[in-house]
């Protein structure tokens, strides 16, 4: 019997099976991009060997060298002991097809709202013309870049009051050459005056106090900037609702993301029109509402989030 079970592992598809049992026994919690241990595994084997993540099958068999194969195992027990996000481990994420520079400066991209910049954001855009969107907490800058990057023809603005996540959206910003994507430091709305928007997108802080307080050693990591949001989930979402109408044409559509805070919000404001969103793989605490739709309801909007610090 071999002492070191690591000793019979020789191919990149041994390394991908080993890697995914182990975190599958250690208990470990996914979300930073991946949701399973083999798509972790396999990212991380391939990243560690340089090759692409759609590598075809076919060189599963190709077989390792041993400095590859020891610095494949170290990083997966990094991952294992220490519980840090697949993405700070590699320095790198993927959204919405481009990859992205990930570290904790920024939470890691993993927004389901990829799949509507794919999709050029229908039929909630019902073909409307957009000139200028906006992301407003762009953190890394990925849904800013990403809505760049498929929409060439649209000036893009993407605004953060975290220093350090404006300056990875910087970095991001350069390594995918995303030339109509521009960076301002903003809290929430307040440093953009007279500017105006078809569409603004937002993936704001939105976890509860006691659900941050609670999260998994992975989410640690991250800037919790970007996760804490008050005892119901809702302080900047309220001000995001309240403020939006100011930033947007006069039919502007408004995308934010909310997550398990949905209820909440739907519970606060019964009688706001809010278009959940359906995804692949169903709902995901996404809306799309009408900046018309923000300005009939302002009054209560607007008492809501003027009680919030």
């Amino acid at each position: 019997m071999t002492a070191d079970p690591a000793a019979e592992l020789h191919t990149i598809i041994d390394l991908i099976r080993y890697g995914a049992s182990r975190f599958n026994a250690s208990d470990l919690t996914f979300g930073h991009s991946y949701d399973n241990a083999l798509d972790e595994a396999t990212q991380l084997v391939l990243h560690t060997l340089h090759l692409p993540n759609d590598l075809g099958p076919a060189y599963g068999v190709a077989r390792v060298t041993a400095p590859e194969k020891a610095e494949i195992l170290a990083l997966f027990q990094r991952r294992i002991e220490e519980r840090v996000p697949i993405a700070y481990l590699t320095g790198e994420a993927w959204f919405a097809g481009l990859n992205f520079k990930s570290d904790n400066r920024a939470l890691v991209p993993r927004s389901p709202i990829a799949e509507l910049i794919e999709s050029g954001f229908e039929p909630w855009l019902g073909g409307r013309e957009v000139l200028r969107a906006l992301d407003l907490c762009t953190g890394s800058g990925c849904i800013a870049i990403a809505m760049a990057h498929y929409n060439p023809e649209w000036h893009v603005d993407g605004v953060d009051i975290s220093d350090d996540a404006l300056a990875l959206a910087a970095e991001n910003k350069a390594r995918l050459h995303a030339d109509n994507v521009k960076l301002f430091k903003s809290d929430l709305f307040s440093g953009l005056s007279g500017q105006h928007y078809q569409l603004i997108v937002t993936n704001p802080p939105y976890v509860t106090n006691a659900e941050t307080d609670a999260l998994p050693k992975e989410y640690s990591y991250e800037p919790e900037l970007g996760l804490r949001a008050g005892d119901d989930g809702l302080d900047l979402v309220l001000k995001i609702l309240r403020d939006a109408p100011l930033h947007l044409s006069q039919d502007g559509l408004l995308i934010c993301e909310v997550g398990e805070s949905e209820k909440a919000l739907v519970e606060l404001l019964p009688d706001v029109e809010f278009a959940w969103i359906e995804f692949k793989v169903g709902q995901m605490g996404i809306f799309a509402v009408e900046c018309s739709e923000l300005i009939v309801h302002h009054p209560r909007i607007r008492e809501l989030a003027n009680a919030r610090p």
